[in-house]
């Protein structure tokens, strides 16, 4: 059984998310919280899985600076709307795996919450289509970078970078030295020709080199 934190911006939304995931028996709510909530709970008292969360951007960011900094491993869902393509790949590299719109169905968030828990990400259409190039953006520069394909190595990578891992912690799932995983993210910005980490996640993304 999938065990399930909530967080929402208001009860009312709470209560809905609350009904929608207990109905559905893959699921465990082993916790839930609201904004307006008085005090909140310390998160290494719940077990959780997937971590679902529906608020604004700045509620995010306070989330993932705040209780959720010392729980990088942890997995969120996030129901959001009107993201640009930087704050998405932002936010992914903060941690979250999955971006689905406000409205989603109750079915839509149960695959969510059911693919991040097996360590897959998972986007609504339209989030989806913001890391995909647009009709501006030059096609035959981004097949450039594809003479030069990353190796396997360098690939797995890639997939941590998306998940917002350091040099340290790819070294340890990876089992290399940190000087080895600093090179392979070195190879991996002059392969896809980025000049930051977010730049080649989401170059990564509209290649096809990381996997949805």
């Amino acid at each position: 059984m999938i065990q399930v934190f909530i967080w929402a911006r208001s009860p009312f939304t709470l209560a809905g998310l609350q009904a929608a995931v207990s109905a559905d028996p893959r699921f465990e709510i082993v916790g839930k919280l609201s904004r307006s909530a008085e005090t909140e709970p310390e998160l290494t008292s719940f077990q959780e899985d997937v971590i679902l969360f529906d608020g604004l951007e700045g509620d995010i960011d306070e989330f993932l600076l705040g209780s959720f900094k010392e729980h990088r491993t942890r997995r969120v869902v996030l129901l959001a709307e009107d993201l640009t393509r930087a704050e998405t790949v932002r936010l992914m590299q903060s941690g979250v795996q999955a971006i689905l719109a406000r409205d989603s169905s109750a079915g839509e968030i149960a695959s969510a919450l059911e693919a991040v828990s097996e360590g897959l990400v998972a986007f609504s259409p339209d989030f989806l289509r913001l890391l995909l190039p647009t009709p501006s953006e030059g096609a035959e520069q981004d097949f450039e970078y594809l003479n030069d394909p990353l190796t396997t190595r360098e690939t797995e990578v890639l997939a941590l970078l998306a998940g917002g891992v350091g040099n340290k912690e790819i070294a340890a799932q990876l089992r290399i030295s940190e000087h080895t995983a600093k090179f392979h993210v070195s190879s991996i910005l002059s392969k896809l020709g980025a000049t930051t980490r977010t730049e080649a996640v989401s170059r990564g993304y509209r290649l096809g080199l990381i996997l949805i």
